[in-house]
């Protein structure tokens, strides 16, 4: 039987909690009706959550759960109100030469960057499997989120504040080094144009196996354009891989380490990224995990993510 006090204790936590989370989605759509306008998915994402905040205690718990995801996808959509353009300029050529510097490779008697000679000789092989892999940068994540949330949510927690860290790295990079991806250097040349769609690039070969534009959807609809490093499709395998590892389940371990290098693979194949993205990407995840274990764990964890934890037991 639970002890009447800790359920007490615990309803006037809930109480507390729902006004905050009542406070907080009051607050995100202000914000996102002055800064940028409401679009269908906000509203759509903000009544699946109040849904599923409210519905029972179990949803409620899951829906905190993956409170640092929710807190990852606002900031993330946030970027295209101050866009990284406006604070630093873009560089286009300077990542494209170092590349080439670093990595380049000889085709037809000319230096390419490894996304060019990779691309030249594309099969259709190839172009589905880096489709199929590019694919899983979100589900994975969330999948991996979802069976901690049922198996192990001392982990789960961990797995999310780091995931969440991770992309606070990237995104300073972002501001601190606006960077064109390779396809623009290759279909744009060197002139900035700001008012540029993204490409699907390389990943157009995928639409055309499926048959389906679901690339061009997906990249038509970037505010992004120019946040090509650091590569965080490059990162969040990796701290997948990481927790894989730490959850201690072999068979996960082995489809994150495969799930990187089917990433990687495919973000230079396709000309998403320079191999300098990738290496700065992990850069931001081993910045992230150092942070969590090594820094966090000494200032306060036991104070903050156990609680939050104990919070999502209940």
């Amino acid at each position: 039987m639970p002890n009447p006090s800790t359920e007490d204790s615990y309803n006037r936590f809930s109480k507390s909690n729902i006004q905050a989370f009542s406070i907080f989605t009051l607050l995100y759509i202000s914000w996102i009706s002055l800064s940028m306008g409401l679009r269908v998915e906000h509203l759509g994402a903000v009544s699946f959550l109040l849904i599923t905040f409210f519905a029972n205690k179990k949803t409620r718990n899951i829906t905190l759960g993956f409170g640092f995801f929710i807190i990852y996808a606002i900031l993330y959509d946030s970027l295209r109100v101050w866009p990284n353009h406006e604070f630093n300029p873009v560089h286009i050529l300077e990542p494209f030469n170092l590349e080439k510097k670093l990595f380049g490779l000889n085709l037809n008697g000319t230096m390419v960057i490894p996304g060019e000679y990779l691309f030249a000789h594309k099969t259709d092989i190839q172009s589905f499997i880096s489709g199929v892999f590019y694919l899983t940068w979100v589900p994975f994540p969330l999948a991996f989120a979802f069976y901690l949330y049922f198996k192990n949510k001392k982990l789960l927690i961990d797995f999310g504040f780091t995931f969440l860290l991770t992309n606070l790295v990237g995104f300073v990079f972002y501001y601190l080094y606006p960077a064109a991806p390779p396809w623009y250097k290759i279909y744009c040349g060197t002139e900035l144009d700001l008012s540029i769609l993204g490409s699907a690039a390389g990943l157009i070969e995928f639409d055309r196996l499926v048959s389906f534009p679901l690339f061009e959807n997906m990249y038509t609809r970037n505010s992004n354009v120019f946040a090509a490093i650091p590569s965080l499709h490059a990162a969040y395998p990796l701290v997948l891989l990481y927790f894989g590892i730490k959850n201690r389940v072999k068979w996960m371990s082995v489809v994150f380490f495969l799930d990187i290098i089917g990433i990687w693979f495919g973000a230079v194949y396709t000309l998403h990224h320079y191999i300098i993205d990738l290496l700065l990407g992990s850069l931001c995840a081993i910045i992230a995990i150092f942070v969590y274990e090594k820094i966090f764990n000494r200032l306060g964890k036991k104070t903050f993510l156990d609680t939050y934890t104990n919070l999502i037991r209940r």
